[in-house]
């Protein structure tokens, strides 16, 4: 990414001065923060607003916004007409999406997590399980037509990646020796499933049950691991009955002489 302004500086020159409008390399990811942060405690709000209170030039912030708004973390409306309006365009505001809003953190999690804990409580282990049954099923029954109409285990878990994608996983799927392997970049409820296996758990078998096999989990973000990994046989004897997954660490043991790999080549967790 380009500096703002003039060319860098000689070594031993001074800073660039408050208001100069120069975003020195360095700080480009702390200023886009700040222009956010901006938008977010007063959105709407106009770039020339915001480059006031940061002390910057209007087409330096407007450069930030920019890409928040490719990005599609911010978005523009115009702003209230004063008056009778004048040649040029329409002065804009500009305010934070859903997702500019979620750089920022929610209390969500710390909210679920409380809840299950007091569920967990309550009710035991078998009502968190429930819960986590209960919106697994959910979810799967939103794409179960769609996917069972596929031929095969393969053909299925590419249909499900596609499922899960469209949830806000960031799943995919490709075909690594004897299987698929079912790749979720992304999952919504990883801080909640750290402290509740029950959620991979019940999702695994989930899988199983619509890939019309036995599934194989080899790694979780839940975990600390860089993706959820589910392996899905596709060898002939593996695709006549689907084989729930139940229980942690109750997951079918990988075929003898071989060692459980995530995408990356590294052993499980």
């Amino acid at each position: 990414m380009k500096n703002v302004g003039t060319a860098p500086q000689a070594a031993g020159a001074p800073s660039n001065p408050p208001g100069s409008g120069v975003v020195p390399l360095h700080a480009d990811g702390r200023t886009r923060r700040e222009v956010a942060r901006l938008l977010l405690e007063q959105g709407p709000v106009s770039a020339a607003s915001v480059a006031e209170v940061l002390g910057l030039s209007p087409t330096a912030v407007r450069r930030h916004i920019d890409a928040l708004v490719a990005d599609g973390e911010a978005t523009s409306r115009e702003a209230p007409r004063r008056g009778q309006r004048g040649r040029g365009r329409p002065a804009k505001l500009f305010l934070l999406t859903e997702p500019g809003r979620a750089r920022f953190g929610h209390a969500y999690d710390d909210l679920a997590v409380a809840a299950l804990r007091f569920l967990a409580e309550q009710g035991g282990e078998e009502a968190v399980r429930a819960f986590a049954q209960r919106r697994v099923d959910a979810l799967v029954d939103r794409h179960r037509a769609a996917v069972v109409a596929q031929g095969g285990p393969a053909d299925r878990a590419k249909a499900l990646a596609a499922a899960l994608t469209r949830e806000g996983y960031a799943a995919s799927s490709r075909h690594v020796g004897a299987g698929e392997q079912l790749c979720q970049h992304h999952c919504p409820v990883a801080h909640v499933a750290a402290e509740f296996p029950q959620f991979c758990e019940t999702e695994t078998a989930a899988f199983a049950d619509l890939l019309g096999t036995h599934v194989q989990r080899l790694a979780t973000i839940a975990r600390g691991d860089a993706a959820c990994t589910t392996h899905v046989p596709v060898t002939v004897g593996d695709t006549q009955q689907a084989h729930p997954v139940t229980g942690a660490g109750h997951s079918p043991r990988p075929e003898a002489g071989r060692t459980a790999r995530t995408p990356d080549g590294g052993k499980p967790a």
